[in-house]
C-alpha cells in the first residue's frame, strides 16, 4: 500500500512540474504537439526511473558507507548525464523521426532539474530501493501527464480566438499557471 501511495503522490499530488515547478523548460518547450510531448514524457519517465535506481545504489553503496555524502550532487549529475546520453543513443538508433522531433530538448533532459530533484528527494526522504523505483516511476508518469495535458490545451489554443497580445508565450504561461492551480487542489491528500 505504501508503494502505491508513493507512486500516486509523485504522479499527481506532488507533481514535479505543477507542484514543485521542476522541469519547466521541457514542459513549455516540447508541449506544442501531443505526439512529441508524449514521446518526451516517456523518455523522461525512463530516465527518471533509471536515475532513481542508480542514484539510490550510488548513494547507499558508495557515498554513505564511505562518508562521501558531500559528493551527492556531483555524483547525481554524473549519473543523470550518463543516463541521458544512453537514452539519446537508443532513441537515435530506434527512431530517427522521434530523435529529430525531440531535437535540442533531448539533451536538455540532462539539465532537467526535475531529474536532479528526484535524485535529491530520494536521498532526503530516505526511501528504500523499491520505494525509490516507485517514486521515480510516479514522478515520470506525473511529468508525462502534465506535459501531455499542456500539449492538448495548446493544440486547442491554436484553434481558439486568442487576443493578439496574448498569443504565444503569454497564453502558454497563463495556461501553465491554471494547470498548476488545478493540481494544487490535490495538495495534502497524501503525505509521504
Amino acid at each position: 500500500m505504501t508503494l502505491i501511495l508513493i507512486f500516486l503522490s509523485a504522479a499527481i499530488i506532488n507533481n514535479f512540474v505543477l507542484s514543485y515547478f521542476l522541469g519547466i523548460c521541457p514542459f513549455i518547450g516540447v508541449s506544442n504537439k501531443i505526439s512529441s510531448a508524449f514521446s518526451m514524457g516517456i523518455a523522461v519517465t525512463f530516465v527518471m526511473t533509471i536515475t532513481a535506481i542508480v542514484s539510490w545504489l550510488v548513494n547507499n553503496y558508495l557515498l554513505i558507507p564511505y562518508h562521501l555524502d558531500f559528493l551527492q550532487t556531483v555524483s547525481f549529475i554524473l549519473v543523470i548525464a550518463s543516463l541521458v546520453q544512453f537514452v539519446e543513443m537508443v532513441i537515435k538508433k530506434v527512431s530517427q523521426p522521434l530523435y529529430r522531433a525531440l531535437g535540442i530538448y533531448l539533451p536538455l533532459i540532462t539539465t532537467n532539474c526535475a531529474i536532479m530533484g528526484l535524485a535529491l528527494f530520494i536521498a532526503m526522504k530516505n526511501y528504500d530501493f523499491l520505494e525509490s523505483i516507485f517514486y521515480g516511476l510516479g514522478a515520470g508518469i506525473g511529468f508525462t501527464i502534465a506535459i501531455v495535458l499542456m500539449a492538448g490545451i495548446r493544440e486547442e489554443l491554436d484553434l481558439a480566438d486568442v487576443p493578439k497580445a496574448m498569443r504565444g508565450v503569454p497564453i502558454t504561461l497563463i495556461t501553465a499557471g491554471l494547470l498548476a492551480l488545478a493540481f494544487m487542489g490535490f495538495a495534502g491528500m497524501i503525505t509521504i
